[in-house]
């Protein structure tokens, strides 16, 4: 049943402008908070509990994904759809404390050494990588099922899904890493 929501063209790209405005903006300015630290800007506010917060909003992210998941194969749209709102949300709050951390602590350097040290970096790179790819497919999909165009939004998810996971779950391995390094 495939009946999508009378929008107009104007509207929907509308809509398309604003998914790609935000999917440019949200990793430009992740970026500029890596490479650009802006330590101490928000005085005294303690930030060090984020990490670990992030890294519990992760793990919730990653099984409401595959609740999702589930959830759709099962048929039962509605908790599907619940499960993926809770994922969407979750995510959303996990950028806004990761922006927060990193805007307020200073820089944390893994201490790793060897081989640990060389997959800690290949899972931190593959991760920041499809971090930034994985906001416009998220941004899509969720418009594409809220206005109903199943079709596209079906086509999206298969690249969406995969990627969203792998990023929520090498998200919590990243914090497991490098948490004994945070400063305390």
């Amino acid at each position: 049943m495939n009946h999508p929501v009378d929008l107009s063209e104007k509207t929907n790209n509308l809509y398309l402008i604003v998914i790609s405005v935000l999917s440019v903006a949200i990793p430009v300015v992740v970026s500029l908070l890596i490479f650009i630290p802006q330590t101490g800007k928000l005085g005294d506010l303690d930030v060090s509990f984020l990490p670990h917060l992030n890294g519990v909003l992760n793990s919730a992210t990653s099984i409401a994904l595959i609740a999702g998941f589930v959830f759709i194969k099962q048929g039962n749209r509605r908790y599907h759809t619940a499960a993926m709102i809770t994922a969407f949300a979750l995510s959303a709050l996990f950028l806004v404390s990761y922006v927060v951390y990193h805007f307020q602590a200073p820089p944390t350097k893994f201490g790793g050494e060897g081989v640990v040290r060389g997959i800690y970096f290949f899972i931190l790179i593959t991760h920041i990588i499809l971090a930034a790819i994985v906001v416009p497919l998220v941004l899509l999909s969720i418009y594409f099922a809220a206005s109903k165009q199943f079709t596209k939004h079906r086509k999206i998810v298969k690249w969406t899904f995969p990627i969203w996971l792998y990023v929520s779950v090498t998200g919590v391995v990243v914090y497991l890493m490098i948490s004994p390094y945070y400063a305390t």
